[in-house]
């Protein structure tokens, strides 16, 4: 390199550091993370792509630093020059970059976030980034009930002992990194982490530093790109290799440490091993609403698979476990099976002839334990045979059908140890293995199967024609439920083989026939999807009953929409004044509540307020009829959606809501963040678990009356702006179609499932995510914010006294807070200059003014809220994640502004672009580094390097602003 050159790459990377934020605290490394990470990566680039590729890659970043400083824009244009003028092999490297840039971005984020976290612990201060109010200890949790509320430590541990929180994976599209290239981001994490580590040598730190650009390199020579859709299965083992990397070992890890906790209370007890405070279930495979991808196939696949992974997780370890219990001292119990087992015919089996001689008479554990490993064996065996061909050989009374069968010699070992005196030994791996096999069971998760309350429609109308009784569909809701019940009465078949059957009915009867002959542990909860009325509960008892479903699925009524949310509770009770269901239910019932649909059918406030009405109202018809139930929350991971942090998320629920009994959903992006790391993985089971005991023992206040008034009023305002805007606006749809990429979204490939219920209709058609993902790429957020302006200013112009009330809702009432910090967060990731920047791309001169006049009422909005909160600047109350927006906000400036060009040459190929000279715009150099990158995707149909261009950008900002699903 020149020396000329040097000097000028010197002066770009000195300006780019005046740009970087300063620091929070003292025990803040993030900007000095960030600065390796990026300067490892530009020397990568500039190894690959030459010296030039750099200084242009930096002179993006000075400009989008620039544009953020004096939000010019004057300065989006330069960069878009500089973009523009790229040939399409530059172009997707320079957007590669950005995007890889802000991914390492996130992984300092990660490292100093648990720096951080270790500091805190180390100084005994447990609360993580601000205060306890962000963050659930469970030790500090237990100590804080026991000594600010006077809780007595039995009351607590019966509490804890008795709570259950399910998690619910899904599969829906919003993690848009490749598997592939997460795995490298946390070999890069723990280089970073091992590089600042203490007492680390130089040669040690040679070699990580190595190690460190070598895998920054291994990632950014990985195609980014899904250039397939994913099939319901690669979805399922993607998110079951979350179980094999960080879940198996983190639930019985995390318990040991609930049982320090409770030791350090007073209660020298453990958690019962069996004690359900952490389950896991799965939709992936199962979610067949509006996805024809997952079938019933589907489903039998998935179930087989996730078995076959439960028995390989349990045969890999059960071997340790047999070395580790060598002793002799047993009850007779245990002896007298252990001679049993050792004489019978088992120890002639061929897989095992060897390893049974090497057992001596005087071990007997290691002979239990061996039968258990043989019966693993041939469990993970048969479901393999079964997921190849249909058949196996292995006879199912050779396998673990059931988990008492698994748990019974596993509860033999452990009361024999503590007989004997050895109870320090059965607390250590064998108890660590009970717990995992009472968390996972033989199916690893349950799957829940989700399909819409029409489908079973379809089934019943066909059912009713073919019966000459009428029409199902034109029944009336009593004709109906007197009709079901009815047959749930009486014994006879209702429908036989000569049934008239379109392909949608066949593929519905065929998913309770998998279910009728798949081992009943292996599901969960059938839940319906856009449930209206009692009879779309009976329908699926009756369907369970004629499909031979032994052990029917617990059927759970999901409410969506805002008015379903308003009938929910009327739906309910009518439900319950049914003897024959409330007699099937045992006195417990499970109710989903969406947090998706209703926000894009009413905005964010009113979905919120819904939400919680709908919540206590529920429970108040549950205790009415003697009904524990239990609320299931379909949350996504963007605030449009219902995310936000886990423990403000739990404990801003209403009163008596949760009760010890918490379902959620974690999808999309939210699991690798929840899950993709061990230390992350730990504190997320302990923040649910902390949060959800809280809850239940310090429940929050419940609103004053003059509070509920002020929002049911809010709401109404709130709804009409929204609808007014999103349904009503006669261009509305095209101003949006035109101005964000939600056309270009499925391009993507990161999920299975459509982006649309139905392939033709407007928003209402559209699902949640690609509506929320696509204002996020634009930065403008309008499903988030939309509403909340005209609420605000409506009760400040009716009576400026309602603002004391509403800073007094803010500062006491922690539904209103979450509800207010996290639009606030919104706003802070947000920029209406990037969004003015897609409108002059990309919409018609025409529709200038609609796109000026939301962002008029997206700057009053923010002002209001700003006065609500008392706030003079967005998150000044948390200067850690200011910070960290800060720092990632130029990266994804550029990635905007590449995004936005290139759209508008996509879609206007007439549009003319600045070439270099040596290269045309159909013609790419080979010779050139970067070119090879063109010919990934030559079946585009878009000019060379713009589909990969466009959808690197995607991805970078989604990485960027991370809750974007």
């Amino acid at each position: 390199m020149s020396k000329n050159s040097l000097v000028k790459l010197a002066s770009i990377d000195a300006q780019l550091r005046l740009l970087v934020p300063a620091k929070v605290s003292e025990d803040d490394k993030l900007v000095e993370y960030d600065a390796l990470l990026l300067d490892r990566f530009l020397d990568v680039l500039q190894d690959l792509h030459g010296e030039d590729l750099r200084e242009t890659v930096q002179e993006c970043y000075e400009h989008s630093a620039e544009y953020e400083g004096k939000h010019d824009p004057r300065k989006l244009e330069e960069l878009g020059s500089v973009l523009t003028s790229l040939d399409p092999g530059d172009s997707i490297v320079v957007a590669s970059s950005f995007s890889h840039m802000l991914n390492l971005a996130n992984l300092a984020e990660e490292v100093q976030i648990a720096y951080r976290r270790r500091i805190k612990l180390k100084k005994g201060d447990f609360a993580d980034e601000n205060s306890a109010t962000t963050e659930s200890d469970i030790e500090e949790t237990l100590k804080r009930l026991v000594v600010q509320l006077k809780k007595s430590p039995e009351e607590v541990f019966d509490a804890l002992k008795n709570q259950t929180v399910d998690l619910v994976f899904t599969a829906h599209p919003t993690q848009s990194i490749r598997r592939s290239l997460l795995q490298k981001h946390a070999r890069i994490r723990n280089c970073l982490t091992q590089l600042y580590a203490k007492d680390i040598t130089p040669d040690e730190k040679q070699e990580l530093d190595e190690a460190l650009q070598r895998e920054i390199q291994a990632a950014f020579r990985t195609d980014e790109i899904r250039r397939t859709p994913p099939t319901p299965q690669d979805e399922m083992r993607a998110g079951m290799s979350y179980f094999h990397e960080t879940i198996w070992k983190g639930v019985p890890k995390f318990l040991r440490r609930v049982d320090t906790a409770l030791k350090n209370i007073g209660i020298n007890e453990r958690v019962p091993y069996n004690a359900p405070l952490i389950q896991f279930s799965s939709w992936m495979g199962g979610d067949r609403d509006g996805n024809p991808r997952v079938t019933p196939e589907v489903t039998r696949d998935v179930c087989l698979l996730a078995r076959m992974m439960a028995a390989n997780l349990y045969f890999s370890q059960i071997e340790d476990l047999m070395f580790e219990l060598s002793m002799w001292r047993s009850t007779d119990e245990l002896r007298v099976r252990a001679h049993e087992l050792h004489s019978s015919s088992r120890k002639d089996a061929k897989h095992y002839i060897e390893f049974w001689k090497q057992i001596p008479p005087n071990e007997p554990y290691r002979v239990i334990l061996g039968d258990v490993r043989d019966k693993l064996y041939n469990t993970r065996e048969r479901s393999r045979h079964l997921l190849a061909s249909g058949t196996s050989d292995i006879p199912e009374e050779a396998t673990y059908t059931n988990l008492e069968q698994f748990l019974e010699p596993l509860e033999l070992c452990y009361r024999s140890l503590c007989s004997v005196g050895d109870r320090p030994i059965a607390d250590g791996s064998l108890l660590d293995f009970m717990r995992q096999v009472s968390t996972f069971g033989l199916s690893l998760v349950r799957l829940d199967i989700r399909q819409e309350s029409d489908r079973h429609t379809d089934v019943m109308d066909a059912i009713t024609q073919h019966l000459g009784i009428g029409s199902y569909r034109e029944w009336s809701e009593e004709q109906r439920q007197e009709w079901l019940l009815l047959e749930l009465r009486g014994k006879r078949p209702l429908f036989g083989p000569d049934l008239p059957k379109t392909e949608e009915i066949t593929d519905v009867l065929d998913t309770f026939h998998v279910i009728s002959e798949l081992p009943s542990d292996s599901f969960g909860a059938y839940i319906i999807s856009m449930a209206t009325s009692p009879s779309d509960v009976l329908a699926v008892e009756l369907l369970q009953r004629e499909c031979r479903v032994k052990n029917p699925l617990r059927v759970v009524p999901l409410f969506e929409k805002l008015d379903d949310l308003e009938a929910a509770p009327a739906a309910l009770a009518r439900l319950f004044s049914i003897d024959w269901y409330l007699n099937r239910i045992n006195g417990k019932q499970e109710v989903m509540i969406g947090y998706s649909d209703s926000g894009k059918d009413a905005g964010r406030l009113s979905a919120a307020w819904a939400l919680y009405k709908a919540q206590v109202e529920l429970i108040n018809v549950a205790k009415q009829y003697g009904v524990k139930l239990t609320m299931f929350h379909g949350r996504g991971g963007t605030v449009g959606r219902g995310g936000g942090p886990t423990h403000l998320a739990i404990l801003s629920q209403p009163p008596d809501t949760i009760h010890g009994s918490l379902r959620v959903t974690v999808q999309g992006e939210v699991i690798e963040q929840s899950f993709g790391e061990e230390h992350l993985c730990f504190r997320t089971l302990q923040r649910f678990t902390a949060a959800t005991l809280e809850h239940g023992m310090r429940p929050p206040i419940s609103p004053k009356p003059e509070w509920r008034a002020l929002m049911d009023e809010m709401a109404v305002v709130a709804t009409e702006e929204y609808r007014s805007i999103v349904f009503k606006e006669p261009r509305f749809v095209e101003y949006f179609r035109l101005a964000t990429p939600e056309l270009e979204y499925g391009r993507m490939n990161i999920g299975s499932r459509p982006s649309k219920r139905k392939p033709s209709g407007g928003i209402e058609s559209l699902r949640a995510i690609p509506w929320i993902f696509a204002w996020t790429q634009t930065r403008f957020h309008l499903p988030v914010w939309l509403g909340f302006g005209a609420a605000f200013k409506h009760v400040l112009q009716k009576d400026i006294r309602n603002l004391h009330m509403l800073q007094e809702m803010y500062n006491e009432w922690p539904f209103f807070r979450v509800t207010i910090d996290l639009v606030e967060m919104v706003f802070a990731k947000g920029d209406p200059g990037i969004a003015a920047l897609y409108d002059k791309m990309l919409v018609s001169e025409d529709l200038w003014s609609f796109g000026e006049k939301l962002r008029v009422h997206y700057e009053e909005t923010k002002s209001l809220l700003l006065q609500v909160a008392a706030h003079k600047d967005l998150l000044e109350g948390d200067p850690y994640l200011k910070q960290r927006l800060r720092l990632r906000d130029s990266y994804i400036t550029t990635l905007n502004v590449c995004q936005a060009y290139t759209l508008r040459r996509i879609r206007d190929p007439s549009y003319s672009v600045k070439v270099r000279p040596h290269l045309s715009k159909e013609i790419v150099d080979s010779s050139k580094p970067a070119a090879e990158l063109v010919k990934l995707n030559p079946t585009s149909e878009y000019a060379p390097g713009l589909e990969d261009t466009l959808i690197l950008t995607m991805k970078g900002i989604a990485a960027g602003l991370q809750n974007t699903g």
